[in-house]
């Protein structure tokens, strides 16, 4: 504790209040910087995030000139609040680098916050002990306690900076994916299937490189790994294939690019568009509002509709019934005419409309149309089509028949009259 006691004698000096200058005239200066260097920058930029101080770039500037500061203030007298400033900007700094880089790598993550919570009560657990001295005395302590491993003993200290090396890693290499997709694939690769494999297999080759080093920086003998990746190799034969069959079946789909993001599809009977394809499922979005989520496996096994691959446009059919003693010519091109008036009608090819039934009640039209956009819905523009041919056969005085059925009462014979 002696440290500490030190560190509360200077905070009671009388010339704390020129560190105090100093250290908000360091912050004032840091923010400025970042402020105007993050210009014209999206939102969700590491380096500056959505308010300046909540990037990754203010703490870090902070952080070099307090450091920069308190070297130079030392020379002429002693150095408490700047001290102190240190540790708790280095923290900041840690926790904007965790939490800016898996909120762009994980938006819609649940997990992101619990992460990022734990990363803080970390950080400023580490501030704490730094600035009270009891840093030196928890290392020591961690290091006195061992777990055996087999033959190998290793340090409670040894596993501890070793999970906190391998987050620091696999973090850069979060961000340095996500900073390849922003920046190259995205001017690179124009279809967005083709950006997501590539991202897609970025991220995993970086991660697995980063966790690599990570466990050799920390003194894992990697040898060891190939017993796991033996292990790992017979469990997905027996237990994970269809998962491991998922797995592949995405990277297959994204590389063939048979479906693609956006396109309309009719998968098992549901139709929707592919809004997402996961590396183990893809996500269709039907036009209600559903959506299915459609194993990568079977949409590489079984029959799957792809409605926009050849050609964007769908075909929609109208039966509309009129009177026998209507003129067909007449018929046909009020049904053509009020088809053509909406905009979402196509008019090459035109609307068609033939006599395709003689009906119980009446002459039987089937009215055909063609449309290029059918994810914008089929039930409005059906409506749209119909109340214009409502309002055009009752303005040309065309009957549209009611359902008629003729009922015959026949009297039977009369019985027999009995003798009296």
């Amino acid at each position: 504790m002696g440290e500490l006691q030190n560190l509360l004698h200077d905070l009671g000096g009388a010339r704390v209040w020129v560190e105090g200058l100093v250290l908000a005239a360091c912050l004032v200066l840091a923010y400025g910087v970042a402020r105007l260097a993050g210009r014209g920058h999206p939102a969700e930029s590491v380096w500056f995030g959505r308010r300046t101080f909540d990037g990754l770039l203010f703490p870090v500037l902070a952080l070099v000139l307090i450091y920069a500061a308190r070297y130079a203030l030392a020379q002429y007298q002693p150095v408490a609040v700047l001290k102190v400033a240190i540790p708790i900007f280095m923290s900041l700094a840690a926790i904007r680098l965790f939490a800016q880089v898996l909120s762009a790598s994980f938006p819609a993550s649940p997990a992101v916050h619990l992460l990022e919570r734990l990363v803080s009560w970390l950080a400023w657990g580490f501030a704490v002990l730094w600035i009270t001295g009891l840093l030196p005395a928890v290392q020591a302590e961690l290091e006195s306690i061992t777990l055996a491993f087999g033959k190998t003993r290793v340090s409670l200290r040894t596993l501890i900076e070793g999970a906190l090396s391998s987050g620091v890693v696999l973090v850069l290499a979060l961000w340095i994916s996500a900073t390849l997709e922003r920046r190259i694939l995205r001017e690179a690769v124009g279809d967005l299937s083709m950006r997501k494999v590539a991202a897609n297999t970025i991220r995993a080759v970086l991660l697995l490189l980063g966790l690599l080093f990570a466990l050799s920086a920390v003194g894992v003998d990697l040898t060891a790994l190939s017993v796991l990746g033996g292990a790992l190799g017979v469990g997905i034969g027996f237990g994970l294939q269809k998962l491991a069959a998922n797995y592949v079946s995405g990277f297959v789909i994204l590389i063939e690019r048979s479906l693609r993001i956006g396109d309309m599809v009719r998968v098992d009977g549901f139709e929707g568009m592919v809004t997402d394809i996961k590396t183990r499922y893809t996500l269709i979005r039907a036009l209600n509002g559903r959506e299915s989520i459609v194993p990568n496996e079977f949409i590489i096994t079984q029959r799957v509709e792809n409605l926009s691959l050849a050609d964007p446009k769908v075909s929609l059919s109208l039966t509309v019934s009129v009177g026998y003693d209507s003129d067909v010519d007449q018929v046909q091109a009020i049904l053509c005419a009020a088809a053509a008036s909406c905009e979402r009608v196509l008019k090459d090819p035109a609307p068609a409309a033939l006599l395709t039934n003689f009906g119980a009640d009446g002459l039987e039209f089937t009215l055909s149309v063609w449309i290029v956009d059918p994810d914008k819905g089929q039930q409005g523009l059906r409506s749209e089509i119909n109340l214009n041919i409502l309002r055009d056969l009752r303005a040309a005085g065309i009957e549209i028949p009611y359902p008629q059925r003729v009922v015959e009462l026949r009297q039977g014979p009369e019985p027999p009259r009995g003798k009296p």
